[in-house]
């Protein structure tokens, strides 16, 4: 236990943060294990409300400093593309130049006349 005073301020805010950050953590955390679940049920349409506010929580927690940023942008777009759902695209082989037909000599597209 602190004996100066200011330690004993100190252990005071530390368990108020303390308390409010795992209040943050928890309604993260619910909101999380919900939109996942939605997602594996299937049901993109609830899941799909459910986006905004699970994003609400993802921007509160980087706010409080209790989620790193990019890991926060990184969720934050994996769970969109859940979503959305697009398929990969397939890697395209490599353009090889095509030749065109040449063009007809007068004389054949004369015979192909003759022929219709």
């Amino acid at each position: 236990m602190p004996i100066i005073k200011s330690a004993i301020k100190r252990m005071h805010q530390t368990k108020r943060r303390t308390q409010k950050n795992v209040i943050v953590k928890k309604g993260l955390k619910e909101t999380l294990k919900k939109f996942l679940g939605l997602i594996a049920e299937k049901k993109m349409t609830e899941a799909t409300k459910l986006l905004p506010e699970v994003q609400k929580r993802i921007d509160l927690a980087v706010k409080k400093n209790l989620m790193h940023a990019n890991k926060a942008a990184r969720q934050k777009s994996q769970f969109a593309k859940m979503i959305t759902k697009t398929p990969a695209k397939k890697v395209a082989a490599p353009a090889t130049e095509k030749k065109e037909p040449a063009a007809k000599k007068p004389a054949a597209q004369k015979k192909e006349a003759e022929k219709k």
